[in-house]
């Protein structure tokens, strides 16, 4: 495969950018090799500066639920942008996009948007000590909430981890009241509640961990921690910026049937565009300037561009019955891609739910502790991860990292993506 265009650009972009890009794992130094330079995006394909063609699952990390440049969402940003490209003053593109929010979520009475799920998780912490005068806040291992320093702790052993920086750069002090526990264990987090309820203002969590590799919830784990933070008087954040209208218009909480108290978003409601959002009760939200105390802005927030690119993508995702069309899709990959798996059991694993997936290299059955991630081979994933790519087929660069379907992978992507597997596995493991 001729990379020159992609390596030259590179060469370059290492001389003005921090390791050539603008997001880590794009370097692909976890998988090898050197970074494809992106030209053109089409439907469930990529096409990237020497005019390799891609079979897409990283789908931009998750947004391009309908696929690359859906014809109405670039329509729609197309004609907003006719108009102006910002305003810093209210647009009629917020007030439609939040109703659709609002709608969709029953536990948002109110939503505020901003620019980045990293942004909106930031603010959602904020608000939760605002409301209930707590400093504290628990986190699950294995939980991703974007780079803010309260959020980016590393777990630890023990019943709770306290103050352990994830980078260089964070203030210990800016970590101290971030407390650990363990994902999928309800006993852990009932002990911490235990010791620390008093001073705790929130629990923050993925419902399903896409940021570690994909990490399934275990049965009644998630109705365990609603009831627990009910019981200590705690507020529950969902961090939705991946599940959100991805697993169903309602998220995980109308997947699992499960309400959270502040809900965050991202990706899909900016149907590509830089967004981010948090909602909640009329009660909690009035907390937020300039209604309340709890100071947060943003000169691009509810950008008219990002706002019309979510809106048409909602509504295309309800006109077209997306997620029948996904669910369907996610049991065709399944059915094609298990059967291969399933000649390696033992070494290879397909963890999936609905459109989301993730192979991981491991003797396990099922992913649903952080520890089984980090005891994965990663240096199979990596020449798996090189297999694909040569057979065309896109895939995250990084075994932490989940891939997506959209609505618009065909039958014959999927055999194709099939077939590549079936080589790849081969290749590696045979």
């Amino acid at each position: 495969m001729n990379i020159g265009k992609s390596r030259s650009l590179y060469k370059k972009a290492l001389k003005l950018m921090p390791g050539g890009v603008n997001s880590p794992v794009r370097a692909f130094k976890s998988v090898g090799g050197e970074p494809l330079f992106i030209k053109k995006g089409a439907g469930p394909h990529i096409f990237d500066e020497d005019d390799n063609e891609f079979i897409d699952y990283c789908m931009s990390w998750g947004p391009l639920i309908l696929g690359h440049a859906d014809d109405d969402v670039v329509l729609a940003v197309i004609d907003a942008a006719r108009s102006g490209t910002s305003f810093g003053a209210p647009n009629r593109y917020e007030v439609e996009l939040a109703e659709m929010v609002i709608q969709r979520f029953p536990s948002i009475d109110v939503v505020r948007f901003v620019n980045s799920g990293t942004e909106a998780a930031m603010s959602a912490i904020r608000l939760a000590r605002g409301f209930t005068g707590k400093k504290k806040i628990i986190k699950f291992d294995g939980c991703y909430h974007g780079h803010a320093d309260s959020l980016l702790v590393a777990g630890g052993s023990g019943i709770a981890t306290f103050g352990i920086p994830d980078s260089a750069g964070v203030n210990p002090d800016n970590v101290k009241d971030t407390l650990v526990v363990p994902f999928n264990d309800s006993d852990r987090l009932e002990q911490v509640l235990i010791s620390e309820g008093a001073d705790i203002a929130a629990v923050i969590m993925e419902p399903v961990p896409c940021n570690y590799g994909l990490i399934l919830p275990e049965k009644g784990f998630l109705k365990k921690t609603r009831v627990l933070c009910d019981r200590y008087g705690v507020l529950l954040v969902f961090d939705e910026v991946i599940t959100g209208f991805r697993l169903a218009a309602g998220g995980a909480q109308e997947y699992f049937g499960i309400s959270s108290d502040i809900t965050i978003l991202g990706k899909i409601i900016g149907g590509g565009l830089p967004v981010g959002a948090y909602g909640a009760s009329r009660d909690i939200m009035k907390k937020i300037a300039p209604d309340g105390p709890v100071y947060q802005a943003g000169t691009l927030s509810g950008n008219p561009l990002a706002m019309s690119a979510g809106i048409a993508t909602l509504k295309k995702i309800e006109e077209t019955n997306v997620y029948k069309v996904l669910s369907e899709k996610s049991l065709k990959l399944k059915t094609l891609l298990g059967p291969i798996i399933e000649m390696y059991r033992g070494e290879v694993l397909l963890q999936q739910i609905e459109s989301i997936f993730a192979v991981f290299f491991t003797n396990s059955k099922t992913i649903t502790r952080l520890k089984s991630v980090k005891e994965c081979d990663m240096k199979l994933f990596s020449e798996y991860h090189s297999e694909m790519l040569d057979s065309g087929i896109y895939l995250s660069p990084s075994g932490f990292e989940v891939g997506f379907l959209s609505s618009v992978h065909t039958d014959e992507d999927l055999e194709k993506t099939a077939v590549a597997l079936s080589g790849a596995m081969a290749k590696i493991l045979g």
